[in-house]
């Protein structure tokens, strides 16, 4: 198997598409086409994850944060972001980033966290714009349906729960063909009228070259009409942040404990206490301050995250507890969902779960 083939699943759990414009995802050092000998996964890429690599035969690191986040403009060694990306190139070692890709998935990073903490009834808490197409073309209307077959196998026209959603209209089409042209029906430069079915679907973004190719390969007309618009609407399977319920409602101070518990951290930060027991809970794995007031907005009546400042504490404003749960510590089970869901796609060769705890904040 080629690099190239591990990144097809992976799109499937976390479409590239769906990165935060900021972030630096993808294959970051290697090439595509190179054979995989092994994969090792981590949430951060390290000059001792390079070794590790080397020792367990990985040629392929899959880790969580871009080790490139920045341009660089020399390698020289000087920074251990330099030192790292030039280990990789001298041991033929490939680095793939996920990220926010990863933070975007319904199944992603919140999710895991929701897991961990056994929540019911979960949603996006912050689901994401322009992430949702819409097609419109014409067909005559012989074709319609096997057209329409084909757009769906191809991904098209789901929403929500629900899938082969489309709306069909009837009409009359006209068109002259040129005499350059080689026209499947009518004749050269004469005005033809045709019966056919205008055909409107939605689909992902991520999606739209696979749904065109099918929208090409499976329509008879040498000029296929087509219109593609980008919806306002929301998708309720994309975007930051989750929540969702407690089983039972618990104490609010036993549940802090709780947390620090479950995530394994030094301690918890957290806003004033309000009095009340907690059962709305929403995550945002790493720095998540600015979905405080979407937690808010919500109901939640805390809010966990990490990299929170000491003046936004006070966004609090006694409507939810927020509780900093340290950035490695809101992250550190990405790489097991990675690894879980690999193994179930992949069995040929070796996926590796780092044992490196690559957190550079320590407690004392």
């Amino acid at each position: 198997m080629q690099i190239k083939e591990v990144i097809q699943h992976l799109e499937k759990l976390a479409p590239m598409a769906y990165a935060e414009d900021f972030d630096n995802v993808g294959l970051l050092v290697g090439d595509k086409n190179t054979d995989v000998t092994g994969i090792l996964v981590t949430l951060d890429t390290l000059e001792s994850t390079i070794d590790e690599a080397i020792q367990k035969q990985c040629n392929l690191i899959i880790s969580f944060h871009p080790i490139v986040f920045k341009g660089i403009k020399k390698f020289n060694g000087s920074n251990y972001v330099e030192r790292v990306v030039i280990k990789a190139i001298k041991h033929d070692i490939s680095i793939f980033a996920i990220h926010t890709a990863l933070d975007n998935a319904l199944q992603g990073v919140n999710n895991m966290m929701c897991e961990q903490l056994q929540l019911v009834n979960r949603k996006i808490l912050i689901p994401k714009n322009d992430t949702i197409k819409k097609l419109i073309t014409y067909v005559p209307t012989k074709e319609a349906q096997s057209l329409l077959s084909k757009l769906f196998e191809a991904g098209a026209g789901s929403i929500g729960n629900y899938d082969n959603c489309s709306f069909l209209t009837e009409g009359t089409g006209t068109f002259r063909a040129s005499e350059k042209a080689n026209p499947s029906i009518g004749e050269i430069g004469k005005i033809h009228q045709e019966q056919e079915v205008q055909i409107q679907i939605t689909y992902p973004k991520h999606k739209e070259n696979t749904i065109l190719k099918a929208l090409f390969d499976n329509h008879s007309y040498e000029e296929v009409a087509y219109e593609i618009s980008t919806l306002e609407n929301r998708n309720q399977n994309i975007g930051m942040g989750m929540i969702g319920e407690l089983p039972k409602e618990m104490d609010e101070i036993i549940f802090l404990k709780h947390i620090k518990k479950v995530f394994k951290t030094g301690c918890v930060r957290h806003s004033a206490l309000l009095g009340k027991p907690i059962k709305k809970v929403a995550v945002l794995g790493g720095s998540g301050s600015f979905a405080i007031r979407d937690a808010q907005h919500a109901g939640a009546d805390v809010f966990i995250t990490a990299d929170l400042k000491y003046h936004q504490f006070y966004e609090a404003e006694e409507k939810l507890i927020l509780a900093d749960i340290g950035h490695y510590e809101s992250e550190q089970y990405t790489k097991n969902l990675i690894v879980s869901y690999l193994r179930k796609k992949i069995s040929n060769f070796a996926i590796v779960l780092s044992d490196k705890n690559t957190n550079p904040i320590q407690y004392i």
